[in-house]
């Protein structure tokens, strides 16, 4: 069986897919780790969230249990802030809040527009408008909390920063969707919260700047690579095999 290649698939269905798939994969890490029982299911229960909307998106592009478990690293084409490392639970919340507010904002746009993602979009927001709501939760709990949940969410906030430019790259195949609108709405609504949650806003190296990644060209951190590992691992050691 040959592994299917990104230009194969729709580079949007790849681009929403693989996104949600290894956010998923990397909330799901926290099962039988996260720091209390409730927060347990809260993130299984988003993990489970973008493990249907991932389905969906690479069923769009292909077989999905191909495009997941049998494509190389340099075939995902998710933004590399997806797959950072959970850290500690303040790490894991930071990124959860970068991302679910540009997700919840690009499938309000999408929701709204008239291309193929429209009803997958108009789905997926509600269920993203809960994970960004207890992703902006927990970012007053511990900004505004102790003074070291205060310290570990500023450096996750700061460590984290330098992968959120990415996300307003256009992607082919999205049409209609106002890339610079989205980011200047994202950043007014991220702001609101750290400020709220006592929190500093983070700057770039350079003033301010962004720094994106290559996520989306295929072109992943390090710890991408023992993530895909360890996702793939069972698939390819027995291929072939129902359950």
């Amino acid at each position: 069986m040959t592994a299917p290649t990104a230009s194969t698939a729709p580079v949007a269905a790849l681009a929403l897919g693989d996104d949600a798939l290894v956010l998923s994969h990397r909330l799901g890490e926290w099962a039988g780790h996260a720091p209390v029982l409730e927060e347990e299911v809260a993130l299984a229960n988003i993990a489970l969230d973008l493990l249907g909307q991932a389905r969906l998106l690479l069923s769009m592009a292909g077989d999905e249990d191909e495009l997941a478990y049998l494509r190389e690293e340099r075939a995902f084409r998710n933004v590399q802030l997806v797959e950072q490392p959970n850290g500690d639970f303040a790490h894991t919340i930071a990124r959860q809040l970068y991302f679910s507010t540009y997700q919840r904002l690009l499938y309000g746009q999408l929701a709204a527009g008239d291309t193929e993602f429209a009803g997958l979009a108009a789905k997926a927001v509600k269920e993203v408008a809960y994970h960004q709501d207890h992703a902006e939760q927990w970012t007053l709990r511990l900004g505004d909390g102790t003074a070291d949940s205060h310290e570990r969410m500023q450096r996750a906030c700061t460590a984290l920063w330098r992968f959120t430019g990415e996300m307003f790259q256009p992607v082919e195949g999205l049409d209609g969707v106002d890339w610079e609108g989205l980011r200047a709405v994202w950043r007014k609504s991220v702001e609101g919260v750290l400020g709220r949650a006592t929190l500093t806003v983070p700057e770039g190296p350079q003033s301010g700047a962004w720094t994106a990644g290559a996520g989306r060209q295929g072109l992943h951190t390090e710890p991408f690579g023992r993530m895909l590992a360890e996702m793939q691992h069972l698939h390819r050691s027995h291929p072939g095999a129902s359950w």
